[in-house]
């Protein structure tokens, strides 16, 4: 059985569940609270992160080298082109979620919203969650400057690019953090991508203590 050690909010955890799913791999899902750093996630992962995939008898750790090792056991159907300046742009941009979208917004808004409650570190810092508000803004922007000439993030096929991209988006609507009025380019690509079935176990998550926003789980958002 392939399993996935994983946090349910993890937008890179997130990524993965959309890459299996959407190869259609079964995965048995395993909560990790990786915060505690128990002997255990650290066997299977020195780095004390997740997600952790087993695979066989194997363990394989970050995220993006994760989702490349599946698109090359399992290459269909492709998340990941063949030519090498589009492949470029699809690393590029799973670069640009995974390293500035996250420091900006989603670890700033999830941090502060969620995970000090959840870790117990302490009570929110409004400054912080004022500055991940204040960017999400540019980010979505963005989107939709890259929308304006493409069916998809990196190019006219869907890629790991939008899995990522939604995969941090999806963390935050689950806190009610997106302003999806701010573009309809932008929400009708999300709509696209949150009615697929590797979405469904997505939507489906619940953290104690936190429900997800009314219109988290509604196809017609």
């Amino acid at each position: 059985m392939t399993r996935l050690y994983h946090f349910p909010l993890s937008p890179f955890c997130r990524k993965v569940r959309l890459c299996l799913g959407e190869k259609r791999i079964e995965v048995e899902l395993v909560e990790e609270r990786y915060w505690e750093q128990s002997p255990e996630l650290l066997r299977r992962n020195p780095a004390g992160k997740v997600p952790v995939l087993k695979l066989e008898n194997r363990f394989l750790t970050e995220s993006t080298a994760i989702c490349e090792y599946i698109e090359d056991i399992f290459p269909t159907p492709p998340l990941m082109p063949r030519d090498p300046e589009a492949k470029y742009e699809v690393r590029r941009l799973i670069g640009w979620f995974d390293d500035k979208f996250y420091q900006e917004v989603t670890n700033k808004l999830l941090t502060e919203r969620i995970f000090k409650k959840v870790q117990g570190g302490g009570y929110p810092d409004s400054t912080r969650i004022k500055e991940g508000a204040r960017a999400i803004k540019y980010h979505i922007d963005y989107l939709h400057w890259l929308l304006e000439s493409r069916r998809w993030l990196a190019g006219n096929e869907m890629t790991l690019a939008d899995f990522t991209a939604a995969a941090h988006l999806s963390c935050l609507d689950y806190i009610s953090d997106v302003d999806w009025n701010r573009s309809d380019l932008v929400r009708e690509w999300y709509a696209k991508i949150k009615s697929r079935p590797a979405f469904r176990g997505l939507l489906a998550d619940q953290i104690p203590s936190f429900l997800p926003a009314p219109h988290y789980a509604d196809l017609d958002f």
